[in-house]
């Protein structure tokens, strides 16, 4: 009786959490293998183990031929040396034997646990796998071992994650033993075992900290519509609330700040913007752009644009410290962004239709002076002739046509005689010309 191995089993089941039955199924091929190394591939092995006492029993199954037929001594045996193991069988039967394992020999025992180890701890990762692939998109907690070539290594006590340095928040500095919290996105099979990827600058992680920290983003009542961050310095977070009376951006912030705080304290003071979702995109885009004012905007839906005017006054605030604002914004949107002032929009509108009255005229269309880099009615005018025939591939009777409408809408003011003299002699206001600005 082998009651060492039963215990054996029974303690490693427990302290791995692995499967019993699987354990046995694994012992069991690791015996018929090291069996068939130590003697013939070919031969019929079949193994079980004796859960009541422990051993393990090992059968070789040969098939029963003529005496001078046995071609293959691993697969064949002769009726005559088969009837002294049992009288009754009879020609093409399959008899079996008892083989020892003690026969086995050192090597192939070795052999045999050998797999047996390997199979357990390919189990084990199995297992470990299995586990952390259905728990992406959750917040874990390690503890930082070392650093490696790709990042820093943290441990989660069953394994082992990696938390690369485009993780990362920036400026964040991590050393050994420190505590770290971050979210798993990304579990690989590789060759030593599960590879279990963290981060703490991916933007589902801070989602994550809302579903934690708010309890009506964690029920359901609001939704978190999208995230936008730059990791470590600013980040814009759309909400909806799915209930009249909840609003969105008291829930997420919580009394006096309470749970933002918490939420910014973990991101190192991530500065976080609430913005509230709309399905209209210009009202959407006018809560993201926030806490600029805007004055209007344009949607191209075609193009994927949002045209944004601001007030002169609020360009600043718009774009952002080095175009943060908007670059968050344009992310949460997921639509291009262009912020115009009021001033610099109504001159480019102007000059915008000017050009399409002059195509008009000239029967040509917008697109075809945009193409052909005539962008403003000064650049028109500047063009000769030949350069406005050969580029537009219209006749001289539209062109004469073209330049009568840029006259048109934006003559060219000639200068009086008079003040044209004063400006080239200097005189009347009692100055010289100096040196050199005759030239």
């Amino acid at each position: 009786m082998n009651l060492e191995l039963k215990k054996a089993i029974d303690q490693i089941s427990k302290d791995k959490g692995l499967d019993r039955d699987m354990l046995i199924k694994t012992l069991e091929d690791a015996v018929r293998t090291s069996v068939q190394r130590r003697f013939s591939e070919d031969m019929d092995v079949e193994v079980r183990y004796n859960d009541n006492t422990g051993d393990i029993e090992v059968y070789q199954f040969k098939i029963v031929v003529e005496d001078g037929e046995v071609e293959n001594e691993d697969t064949h045996i002769g009726i005559t040396e088969a009837r002294t193991h049992d009288p009754s069988v009879q020609i093409d039967d399959e008899v079996g034997f008892r083989v020892k394992v003690e026969d086995l020999g050192r090597i192939a025992a070795q052999s045999a646990k050998q797999v047996i180890i390997q199979r357990m701890r390919d189990a084990e990762q199995e297992i470990i796998y299995d586990e952390y692939k259905d728990r992406m998109g959750e917040i874990v907690s390690g503890i930082v071992q070392r650093r490696d070539k790709g990042g820093w290594v943290v441990n989660l006590g069953r394994t082992e994650a990696i938390l690369p340095r485009e993780e990362q928040i920036p400026r964040e500095h991590y050393k050994r033993n420190d505590r770290v919290q971050a979210i798993i996105i990304d579990v690989r099979k590789e060759g030593r075992g599960p590879q279990v990827v963290v981060s703490r600058a991916h933007r589902d992680y801070m989602a994550a900290l809302f579903r934690r920290e708010v309890p009506e983003v964690d029920d359901g009542v609001v939704q978190i519509m999208g995230v936008a961050r730059d990791p470590g310095s600013r980040a814009k977070v759309a909400v909806l609330s799915r209930e009249r009376d909840v609003d969105p951006v008291g829930a997420c912030v919580g009394v006096r700040g309470s749970r933002i705080q918490n939420i910014v304290q973990e991101l190192r003071g991530e500065r976080i913007d609430i913005v509230v979702w709309s399905p209209d995109i210009a009202t959407y885009a006018r809560n993201a752009l926030a806490p600029a004012m805007v004055s209007r905007i344009v949607v191209d839906e075609e193009e994927n644009l949002l045209e944004v005017i601001v007030p002169d006054d609020q360009l600043t605030n718009a774009i952002g410290r080095k175009g943060q604002n908007v670059k968050l914004a344009a992310r949460l949107l997921g639509w291009k962004v262009d912020i115009f002032t009021e001033t610099r929009y109504n001159e480019a509108n102007a000059i915008g239709h000017g050009l399409e009255q002059v195509a008009s005229v000239a029967e040509v269309s917008m697109n075809q002076l945009l193409e052909a880099g005539y962008t403003s009615l000064d650049l028109l005018r500047q063009a000769s002739d030949e350069e406005l025939s050969d580029k537009l591939a219209i006749s001289d009777s539209r062109i004469a046509d073209l330049r009568s409408a840029i006259n048109f809408l934006a003559p060219v003011a000639e200068p009086e005689p008079r003040a044209a003299e004063e400006e080239t002699t200097g005189a009347g206001n009692g100055e010289n010309v100096q040196d050199g600005d005759e030239d």
